[in-house]
């Protein structure tokens, strides 16, 4: 399944909900309009079987269903890539194991130096972020929105924004030059079908 070229990139919230729950709020998100899932998942418990049904949910809409971390648990689940970060292992690794047509994301956080060598290795998306404040991630060091000017300027593989998005300061990042936004509470927090067609209007 290829990579889209622009749409939200939805990151599965699952802290402490049901398998069921989960599988629900994504087709919600789905019925939104969402090109990508990510499955992200901090829990040891029942990762393998919540993934499988994840892939065969985000199928049915036509989606691909990315890994967050996780090379093995992708090629266990048999999902359609993997998103690495700066301790996940290199993306030749990930590449050799998961194959030519696997996708394969880098966070690059703030770092253009960082997503030309990606791009270079051979990665189909390169993720920067955060870029406003994020519950998901308080920790996170900062990057600058001019980071996107310069990597669509230097890049010709998607850009990814992620980092405290909202419908209402996406548009800008948009405008410097990201082509997907990558969200978790602000679609999942409440009404994610509702929410996922709130950051759809800004691809219009």
């Amino acid at each position: 399944m290829k990579f889209p070229t622009h749409g939200l990139y939805a990151i599965t919230q699952t802290d402490d909900k049901s398998i069921d729950t989960i599988l629900i709020e994504v087709e919600q998100v789905l019925l939104g309009d969402a090109v990508v899932v990510q499955y992200r998942d901090k829990r040891p418990q029942d990762k393998l079987l919540l993934a499988r049904e994840l892939v065969k949910l985000c199928h049915q809409y036509h989606v691909p269903l990315i890994i967050n971390d996780d090379v093995d648990l992708a090629i266990q689940a048999a999902a359609d890539g993997v998103h690495l970060g700066k301790e996940d292992g290199a993306v030749a690794h990930a590449r050799q194991r998961l194959g030519k047509e696997a996708i394969i994301g880098v966070s690059c956080y703030n770092s253009i130096e960082t997503a030309l060598i990606m791009q270079e290795q051979g990665a189909d998306y390169v993720a920067f972020g955060r870029f406003f404040p994020s519950s998901s991630k308080p920790l996170a060091a900062p990057a600058e929105i001019k980071t996107l000017h310069e990597a669509k300027r230097v890049l010709t593989i998607p850009i990814i924004a992620i980092g405290g998005i909202l419908p209402d300061n996406g548009a800008q990042l948009l405008t410097a030059g990201a082509d997907l936004l990558a969200v978790i509470g602000g679609v999942f927090t409440a009404q994610p079908k509702n929410s996922a067609r709130a950051y759809g209007v800004l691809f219009e």
